[in-house]
């Protein structure tokens, strides 16, 4: 999390993800009553008298902002195309520090924080901009910051061996509650819950079992999303006069990371999916290992379009991303997983389908609101499916207009059916 130093008639927050952070300033409105009121009254001060009393506010965050000589400037990204405000926090400055020809006027009085919950998270070794679950995790936070008023914190994993360290870092610093970002955290929630009792901890992608009175499993349907996907490939894999690239073997591939039950679920909700709208349908499914090895996503993307697959969906991190661009080199048709992959391949282009989505930062959002509503409950195992906005399909992007109606029709009947209870997806094959 980059914290930095505020002028007092100016707060600053970040926002950011899948992409370069905005910052985003913001007027104190009491700054701006005593503008109005006074007509931007009063003579001009340097900016150094009223930064805080002991001269220009210093850089403390990577990429932040600092004050010089009155302008807002960013060390990294260049300078903060912003005059008006300067203009204007000059103007403040004027109002503030002169006064109108009397003693000096007390400085507007600090908006008091709407909560004292202070949330935060720890990624896994994929840190910040991976443009998946700790993306995803650090939006729902940002959007806790912004409209619950909490303060955030992140700290990344570089290596596995940071895990225990970092919860311990932040559970001692007083934050409350803590997740955990991803499956492989499980064993260090398990290990350091039990020595901050009256900490909660949201492990991402976690069940536990037996599950800490103080532990929360943030967990998802992945079946769901997966057999969307499913019926997708399904009902287009037939279609042969849509696009070159698809083939009339009725052949459609799955491309998993390690064998982990989120991965294993995609799995099998795809194979259900795609059978529900084309029974006589062949999945044919690889394991590569690997989460981050994009040279064994191709290898297995191009085995499978060898063997006449024509739409391939992965569920496997940055190995995945192989499995793109074996499609996208060899004719084939993708589908993404966990975020809108369209958005973070660069150049996939109409190779994409659509993506099978997890809004994990649905679930952060609403686990930090419990916690400021003090509803917050631990000891179980949440599960966030199609009905709880917590899984779903991207938008088909390039596909838009070209998706024929038929395949869009039959995941809106799927969508409706599963959140109807009147389809329940497997879990397993």
């Amino acid at each position: 999390m980059q914290t930095f130093p505020q002028h007092r008639c100016i707060r600053t927050s970040i926002d950011g993800i899948f992409g370069k952070n905005t910052y985003r300033h913001t007027l104190v409105p009491a700054c701006v009553e005593r503008w109005v009121r006074r007509g931007f009254g009063g003579h001009r001060t340097g900016a150094r008298g009223c930064a805080g009393g002991n001269g220009a506010a210093t850089e403390t965050g990577r990429g932040a902002p600092r004050l010089e000589g009155g302008f807002f400037v960013r060390s990294k990204w260049g300078k903060l195309s912003a005059v008006l405000l300067a203009v204007m926090l000059v103007a403040s400055m004027a109002v503030g520090c002169a006064g109108g020809g009397g003693g000096t006027e007390e400085p507007p009085a600090a908006e008091e924080p709407k909560t004292d919950v202070k949330a935060a998270m720890v990624t896994d070794v994929g840190g910040l901009g991976d443009k998946s679950f700790n993306d995803l995790s650090y939006a729902g936070l940002q959007k806790a910051e912004s409209e619950l008023g909490v303060e955030i914190e992140v700290l990344e994993s570089k290596e596995p061996t940071d895990y225990e360290s970092n919860i311990n870092q932040l559970a001692t610093a007083g934050f409350n509650p803590i997740f955990a970002v991803g499956f492989l955290m499980t064993d260090t929630v398990k290990k350091v819950a039990p020595q901050f009792a009256d900490v909660n901890f949201g492990g991402i992608d976690i069940f536990f079992d037996p599950v800490d009175p103080n532990v929360i499993g943030l967990n998802f349907k992945e079946q769901e999303a997966g057999y969307l996907a499913g019926v997708v490939a399904g009902k287009l894999t037939t279609m042969t006069d849509v696009d070159p690239r698809i083939n009339d073997q009725k052949v459609i591939g799955f491309v998993g990371g390690m064998e982990i039950p989120p991965v294993q679920k995609f799995e099998a909700g795809f194979i259900a999916g795609a059978k529900s709208v084309l029974p006589d349908v062949e999945v044919k499914s690889v394991y590569t290992g690997s989460f981050t090895d994009a040279q064994k996503g191709i290898e297995a993307g191009k085995s499978l379009i060898e063997g006449g697959a024509d739409i391939i969906f992965a569920a496997a991190g940055g190995t995945g991303n192989g499995t793109a661009k074996a499609c996208q080199d060899n004719k084939a048709l993708f589908i993404g997983v966990d975020s809108d992959q369209y958005n973070t391949i660069a150049g996939i282009g109409d190779t994409i389908l659509t993506s099978a989505v997890k809004r994990v930062d649905n679930a952060v959002f609403m686990t930090v609101k419990e916690a400021v509503d003090g509803t917050i409950k631990g000891g179980e195992n949440k599960i966030f499916g199609l009905a709880e906005d917590g899984v779903g399909l991207a938008p088909y992007h390039d596909w838009e207009t070209k998706m024929p109606q038929e395949v869009k029709d039959a995941v809106q009947k799927a969508t409706d059916d599963i959140k109807a209870g009147t389809v329940t997806v497997p879990e397993s094959k």
